[in-house]
């Protein structure tokens, strides 16, 4: 169960995951040990999974977002492991979902343009037995965040 302490703590941290402890438990409230401690708790418990740097996509050429909407006839455990593990191994999918109603799977691709995305397609529908895929291209991002509500 969080308690407000803890959800400072992992609202200060998704703002920025490199602040210091000193800084942290000025934000928070606490001396430096408790909040290390709880910090470190909320590591072990699986609160926060991870740290990472964002990066700025257009600035590397990725400013192509495309979501690809996938069809399959087959929903068997094998075809979803084979499947799940091709597309895993495709970098440019970042985001990959196994969706309810008239589309079986959402992926979500970054791309410098038509042509990669053309690329990554092709690997795609190489990659398994698929009955339809459809592509949008992102015009505009509205809103982008990686950070949860608390």
């Amino acid at each position: 169960m969080l308690d407000p302490f803890d959800r400072k703590i992992l609202s200060a941290l998704q703002a920025d995951a490199t602040l210091s402890l000193a800084s942290l438990s000025d934000i928070v409230g606490l001396s430096q040990s408790p909040c290390w401690k709880r910090v470190k708790r909320l590591e072990n418990e699986g609160f926060i999974v991870g740290r990472v740097t964002l990066l700025d996509r257009e600035k590397l050429g990725l400013g192509v977002s495309v979501f690809v909407s996938v069809r399959t006839n087959k929903h068997d455990e094998l075809w979803l492991a084979d499947f799940a593990a091709a597309v895993s191994e495709i970098p440019e999918v970042v985001e990959f979902y196994r969706m309810s109603g008239e589309i079986d799977y959402l992926l979500k691709i970054v791309c410098s343009g038509i042509a990669d995305y053309d690329r990554i397609y092709r690997k795609l529908i190489r990659s398994a037995e698929l009955f339809d895929v459809s592509s949008s291209f992102a015009m505009e991002q509205i809103k982008y965040t990686t950070a949860v509500p608390l």
